[in-house]
């Protein structure tokens, strides 16, 4: 079996995955310009009030659960795309872990400018940093690709 065709198939994956990280992590930074240039009086930064103070307090707590619940179920999707990408021997199945994983973290930068723009929520941006850093956490890395494409 030729093996070469295989390899640079990974190549072509992990640039991809590169590629579609970048654009993710992007998205995330054009977050807060959206929000800048349609709400600019919250980035006066007044923190007088508390994140839980106000008539949405219980839309934030929910907000907040689901956030924390996706960006768990994204590591989670994640490991279970890799291992089965490893057992069935398809590297473009640890794309798609990838991109779903990026995809549940973004949603928390989501629920934050969903709060900034509907409900004028000042601690938007603790959400959008929430993100980013899931998304970070999320690197694309060649080993989970490698497994996939070559049996040990």
């Amino acid at each position: 079996m030729n093996r070469e065709p295989q390899k640079l198939n990974v190549e072509q994956i992990y640039r991809t995955n590169l590629v579609i990280w970048a654009a993710l992590f992007a998205s995330q930074l054009i977050l807060f310009v959206v929000v800048y240039f349609v709400r600019p009086e919250l980035f006066k930064f007044d923190f007088s009030i508390s994140p839980l103070e106000g008539e949405n307090s219980n839309l934030v707590l929910i907000f907040a659960f689901l956030a924390v619940s996706t960006a768990a179920l994204s590591f989670t999707m994640k490991s279970k795309f890799f291992k089965q990408a490893e057992s069935e021997q398809k590297p473009a199945l640890v794309q798609s872990g990838q991109i779903i994983a990026c995809a549940l973290c973004e949603t928390s930068s989501i629920f934050g400018v969903v709060l900034a723009l509907a409900f004028g929520y000042r601690y938007f941006f603790f959400w959008i940093i929430f993100g980013i850093l899931g998304i970070i956490a999320h690197f694309p890395r060649r080993d989970p690709l490698i497994a996939a494409a070559y049996k040990r």
